[in-house]
């Protein structure tokens, strides 16, 4: 039995930053060496960023890459290094770099290369070819594969599982979806039991446009028993003593096909290995405590957190320090507006109320209470009234003989987006958007109005989840900070006497799932009616969503939290004559 200490390095990089992703490589790197470890591992195109797009397609940036990769190998000593970048010589690769003693030593190139959903890594990348390859680190050996290669279940981890490989590490840049953290658990627990090898699963954590990456790094023995994992959403450098068992493989070996018990050792054809460090530093040493598995989270927690940590990124990364919102004293922008305070805290947080002759007392208490009860420094109110009457008096010759209707309404929201733009380029403040995916998918929102913003929390939180993410905000804290009438009045534009959502809409109950199996699911209108769904609601809903097309492709980007977002994930003609 072997042993060898390990540093699974879970962190936040920038695409494009070459000089901060080494730097946070670096530092990780001596976390580990100070914690006496043999191995470090780091995520997927660490030293790039995830995902670099058409920055590949920069000579200069394959370059520079490259000799931050080298940086980073001249920084290592007796710590072998696992670090994703990008190889190039007549094709690009998808890479990981082992690193030891000061220089490179080894390179291997990623073999499944997604092109579904967000990605497009064929588009960019070749796939590796090379035969199974294994790298000596304190006398284990041990086989490096990168994120989709583990999707496959007869892929390169059995290649080097069957080459002799005794531990596993997979290189991670794996989004958030909700669910997604147990999906991954359940896969990597059976890819280290089918190639009987431990196995360190090790992804990156932060926000990227509107992709976030949640961490949840975790260690398997070769059982696929899950003995460490990283929180989410946080950096977090897990350091662990892994018993390395001999290799084993379970062999079928009763003619009739049904399993047996017996384990027999491996004579395996074994790929070459190179020797990235000689005997493990800690072999003689009390192993360390156990490492911590942390929990998962609650699913409100864990959406609520996903969000908060795509809006700080992108916020940070992007140089923006403050924010502005308008707050209409509904469940949207008040959710918003939390999530905002929580993400870059409530003195950088600009809200602001903007009544119409519409607007109820209710909404402006509701609003001013909300930004009282989270801290928020600046709360003004700007009535948009006076130009709402001065628009509709310049209006008035042109649309005389004609009765009122959405374009007077929609006036209103115009406005509000006009004010929050002036305030936006006047003291360089970001926008954010307060729409939700159910106002999204159907087009319930005003192109240049409600639609203006630089960036969408909501965009991908349908308007029933959004009742419980605000609910779950409520239990944070030592009292809650989103006023209860906002969480029980019906939900209205106050864009004309009395309005209500459920008006122009069905109710938010009944809309969502069907949004939910024609946007995630991709289901027909026939399967939809089938599932139990009245006929003429779905038909409707489905006519809305495809009709609003051109709305979503010029609304701001947002956070990715569900399986199919709007954008990357769901792209769909504009110009569309399938119904």
């Amino acid at each position: 039995m072997g042993r060898l200490r390990i540093a699974s390095c879970q962190i936040n990089t920038r695409v494009g930053a070459l000089d901060h992703n080494t730097d946070a490589i670096v530092e990780a790197l001596r976390t580990a060496e100070e914690a006496g470890c043999d191995l470090a591992v780091f995520p997927e195109l660490a030293v790039t960023g995830y995902p670099p797009e058409d920055l590949l397609l920069k000579p200069g940036f394959i370059a520079d890459n490259r000799a931050a990769l080298e940086k980073v190998a001249a920084e290592t000593r007796s710590c072998v290094a696992v670090v994703g970048f990008v190889d190039a010589g007549r094709d690009l690769w998808n890479a990981a770099a082992v690193c030891a003693h000061g220089e490179v030593v080894g390179v291997y190139h990623k073999r499944e290369l997604p092109n579904y959903a967000v990605f497009d890594e064929a588009r960019y990348f070749a796939r590796g070819a090379e035969p199974a390859q294994l790298w000596s680190v304190g006398g284990i050996s041990v086989g490096i594969s990168i994120c989709e290669d583990a999707w496959n279940p007869a892929g390169p981890i059995l290649d080097q599982a069957d080459s002799g490989a005794e531990l596993i590490v997979n290189l991670n840049s794996s989004p958030y979806a909700e669910g997604k953290l147990a999906r991954r658990e359940r896969m990597m627990a059976t890819r280290a039991a089918d190639a009987s090898c431990a196995l360190i699963y090790v992804n990156q954590v932060g926000g990227q446009d509107e992709l976030v990456f949640d961490g949840g790094s975790m260690v398997f023995d070769a059982e696929g028993t899950l003995i460490a994992r990283s929180p989410q959403f946080v950096e977090d450098v897990l350091i662990v003593d892994l018993e390395v068992e001999p290799v084993y493989r379970k062999r079928l070996l009763d003619p009739r096909g049904r399993p047996t018990d017996v384990l027999l050792p491996i004579e395996a054809t074994r790929g070459e290995e190179i020797e990235a460090s000689e005997t493990a530093r800690n072999s003689t040493e009390a192993p360390l405590a156990p490492a911590p598995v942390a929990d998962a989270l609650d699913p409100d927690e864990e959406v609520y957190r996903a969000i908060v940590l795509g809006t700080r990124d992108y916020l940070v990364k992007n140089g923006f320090s403050d924010v502005v919102i308008g707050l209409s004293g509904g469940i949207d922008s008040t959710l918003v507006a939390a999530i905002a305070v929580d993400a870059i805290g409530a003195d950088h947080v600009h809200g602001v109320s903007m009544p119409s002759r519409y607007s109820s007392d209710h909404s402006k208490s509701d609003a001013e209470l909300l930004a009282r009860n989270l801290g928020m420094a600046d709360f003004r109110t700007i009535a948009i009234e006076p130009g709402h009457s001065a628009l509709l008096e310049m209006l008035a010759p042109s649309f005389e003989g004609r009765d009122a209707d959405l374009t007077e309404e929609n006036l209103q929201s115009r406005l509000r987006g006009m004010t929050l733009m002036a305030l936006s380029n006047k003291f360089g403040w970001i926008v954010l958007s307060t729409g939700n995916k159910s106002e999204v998918a159907v087009g319930y929102a005003t192109l240049y109005g409600d639609t203006v913003g630089g960036y969408s929390l909501l965009k991908d939180v349908y308007k029933t989840r959004v009742y419980d993410l605000c609910r779950w905000r409520n239990t944070q804290g030592p009292s809650p900070v989103i006023p209860e009438g906002v969480i029980t009045k019906p939900p209205s534009a106050e864009l004309r006497p009395d309005q209500r959502d459920d008006q122009s809409l069905p109710p938010y109950d009944v809309l969502d799932p069907i949004l939910e199996g024609y946007i995630e699911h991709d289901r027909t209108v026939s399967e939809l009616i089938a599932r139990g769904h009245d006929e003429a609601t779905v038909r409707r809903v489905t006519r809305l969503v495809d009709n609003a097309e051109y709305k979503r492709r010029q609304s701001p980007i947002g956070v990715k939290v569900t399986a199919k977002a709007f954008g990357k994930d769901r792209r769909l003609p504009i110009t569309n004559g399938y119904r």
